[in-house]
């Protein structure tokens, strides 16, 4: 396996994997957020509007480019970064890496009325669904305060406020202020790769080493929340709580709690026990959702509404059975070998490996963050998983609930 680091001029770190004979290249480039604004929705437009033209292409000339090269390119904004990405046939890289040189330099945010319009009506679309406006009402609240929190409900309050002067400024803070972080994945010469890398990249603002401390979220009460839907016909039900993210040295044992539990399919013990044994469920799940500056680990129900209470028992009777009775090591071990086949499996081809590298690279962790955690994996004990349990599920949570 042919991998290597290297640092652009402006001290964007890069690294480059060499996956022979694959017929696409995939490319990352991410940009750390060091600077929340206080009006939520003004880093969700802006990344909406890089797509939508710069000084050298108008939107129409930038998607025909596109399409004609059979490009896939895309802006994401994430939870801790702004997300670069494309995948190209390998004879297009150059043209791929031009085209999004002039995104990162040229764009003009010039469709900005009209995204704004059409952002409003698609958060509208997926707030009509319960499972959605389940899940931003549990966010808002566990993240309450913190631009974690900023979820669409509370972007969608906030978008008539937003001026086309906050985009530019909002853009230009990731510009000056944040680690850039790229990963190549495909079959092209390493040099090659460097060198127009350089060549397009190069002259972007330099990649900030030191950082500002950032705000942790913090929650220190109980939060029942609940929202009436009059045409729901089913009750959603999440229940989470605050937990350690990436760099703990729990990380490893959240991650298999959470297979154990419920995010391994038909084997979990939510879905055998609430949904197989009690029949309460449609669906159920547990999640561990995790950020750069904290974590939350929750459990999911959709339900009859009249099961409500004995849905909150049932998650209650499970958590109390892991925080009591030790796993054993068989359970354990399925655990391990069902969250080893996952990462393989997202790591199958050169797009999820260049997003899950620069991922990792741009919260601070290296790119090699996945390998470590796949060996730590390996040795946690069954009394970890309990001391964890009981750690973590406290008296400190968010029931988020919406019924008929």
């Amino acid at each position: 396996m042919d991998k290597k680091l290297f640092n652009l001029k402006n001290d964007i770190e890069v690294l480059y994997k060499r996956n022979a004979d694959t017929p696409r290249v995939a490319f990352c480039l991410n940009f750390s957020l060091n600077n929340p604004v206080p009006n939520p929705g003004v880093y969700t437009l802006m990344t909406r509007l890089l797509m939508q033209g710069t000084k050298n292409r108008t939107s129409e000339e930038l998607s025909n480019e596109l399409d004609l090269y059979a490009i896939e390119m895309s802006t994401e904004l994430k939870m801790d970064y702004l997300k670069f990405k494309f995948v190209c046939l390998n004879e297009d890289f150059d043209k791929s890496l031009e085209i999004l040189e002039d995104i990162v330099k040229n764009s003009t945010f010039e469709e900005f009325e009209k995204e704004r319009v059409k952002l409003i009506g698609e958060i509208e679309a997926q707030l009509d669904s319960p499972r959605a406006k389940v899940i931003d009402n549990y966010y808002k609240n566990i993240y309450a305060g913190h631009y974690y929190g900023y979820t669409n409900t509370v972007i969608l309050e906030n978008l008539k406020n937003i001026t086309f002067e906050d985009v530019v400024a909002g853009y230009q803070s990731f510009l000056d202020n944040s680690r850039k972080v790229a990963a190549f994945v495909g079959d092209l010469e390493f040099d090659k790769v460097q060198v127009t890398l350089e060549e397009k990249l190069g002259g972007i603002q330099k990649s900030v080493a030191i950082l500002p401390e950032l705000n942790i979220p913090v929650l220190n009460e109980i939060k029942d929340v609940e929202i009436i839907k009059p045409d729901a016909n089913q009750a959603h039900i999440i229940q989470g709580w605050m937990v350690e993210t990436f760099d703990s040295e729990d990380y490893p044992v959240l991650a298999l709690l959470n297979i154990i539990l419920g995010a391994s399919g038909l084997s979990s013990r939510l879905f055998l026990e609430l949904r197989d044994k009690k029949g309460l469920a449609y669906v159920v799940r547990s999640s561990y959702d995790v950020a750069k500056l904290c974590a939350n680990f929750s459990i999911y129900i959709a339900t009859e509404p009249n099961n409500i209470k004995v849905s909150l028992d049932g998650f209650k009777e499970e958590i109390e059975k892991i925080k009591t009775i030790l796993v054993s090591e068989e359970e354990l071990e399925n655990a391990r070998n069902n969250i080893l086949g996952k990462w393989a499996f997202s790591q199958e081809d050169n797009s999820r490996q260049a997003s899950t590298y620069a991922h990792y690279a741009v919260s601070g962790l290296g790119f090699d963050f996945n390998e470590r955690a796949k060996e730590r994996i390996k040795f946690v004990t069954p009394e970890q998983v309990m001391a964890c349990a009981n750690k973590y599920f406290n008296d400190k949570y968010v029931v988020s609930i919406i019924k008929p």
